[in-house]
């Protein structure tokens, strides 16, 4: 399948047009040719040259993104911008971004992927963001502890931060991965229990503390894994292409 048929494939699928006006990113095609024929893909959370390279080696024609390389700014082409857009150029890989359409989706994103993961039930969406909602809200067949809910979402590994507002015996949650934490406050309102994203703010501790509701903050990575590796499924089934992930976990 040629990049431009692809695109247009995706552009529908996730929905895109519903955020060009209140996601900074520019989501699609953000380098390549768009007649090339895309035999494989490597699935990647950000567009950095070492996932560049391990791209390469994978001997992969696309790469598909959360986080692109262009934010609603103009960037100069030099430096570590220069050498990944040359990187991408030389040898004939393209880039594509999704976005806040990846976070959005109710099969394919990210927090859906994160509710899936903790099997919760009536889900609904979550995280209103410029008109649009970009997360979900469900809740537990039976109530969990703050532990078990740990368990289940990063296994073993330690999340960046805990902040225990609440009861311990959770019954409702409300997810927005990576810098969600803005919707701490509709979590409130919804009288949720717990709120999961995946960064963390100073300011939100005592909020938390006041008004009663659990946080676990994940890391901005680790909830934002989901979505690539659901789309590249979905295009390995309906389109035939080869698609591998490539995880490269920042810590953060």
């Amino acid at each position: 399948m040629k990049l431009k048929e692809l695109e247009n494939k995706l552009y529908e699928e996730l929905n895109m047009a519903l955020f060009s006006a209140s996601d900074k990113s520019l989501n699609g095609v953000q380098v390549g040719n768009l007649d090339k024929e895309i035999k494989k893909i490597a699935l990647v959370v950000d567009a950095s040259l070492e996932s560049f390279k391990q791209a390469k080696a994978n001997n992969a024609d696309l790469i598909i993104c959360h986080h692109g390389l262009f934010w609603g700014k103009p960037l100069a082409i030099k430096g570590s911008h220069y050498n990944r857009i040359k990187f991408l150029i030389d040898n004939d890989i393209a880039l594509f971004a999704a976005h806040l359409p990846l976070d959005a989706h109710m099969v394919l994103g990210n927090n859906i992927g994160l509710a899936n993961i903790l099997k919760l039930i009536k889900i609904e969406a979550f995280g209103r963001y410029h008109g649009s909602y970009i997360g979900v809200k469900g809740e537990f067949v039976e109530e969990k502890s703050i532990d078990e809910i740990k368990k289940l979402l990063i296994g073993d590994n330690e999340p960046v931060y805990i902040v225990p507002g609440g009861s311990n015996s959770v019954k409702t949650v409300a997810i927005v991965s990576g810098g969600g934490t803005q919707s701490i406050h509709e979590a409130i309102n919804d009288n949720i229990d717990l709120f999961i994203t995946g960064d963390i703010n100073h300011e939100v501790y005592h909020t938390c503390i006041e008004e009663g509701i659990n946080m676990i903050s994940a890391g901005h990575y680790a909830t934002e894994t989901n979505g690539v590796k659901s789309l590249g499924k979905f295009i390995q089934k309906e389109f035939g292409i080869e698609s591998v992930f490539i995880d490269i976990p920042t810590g953060a």
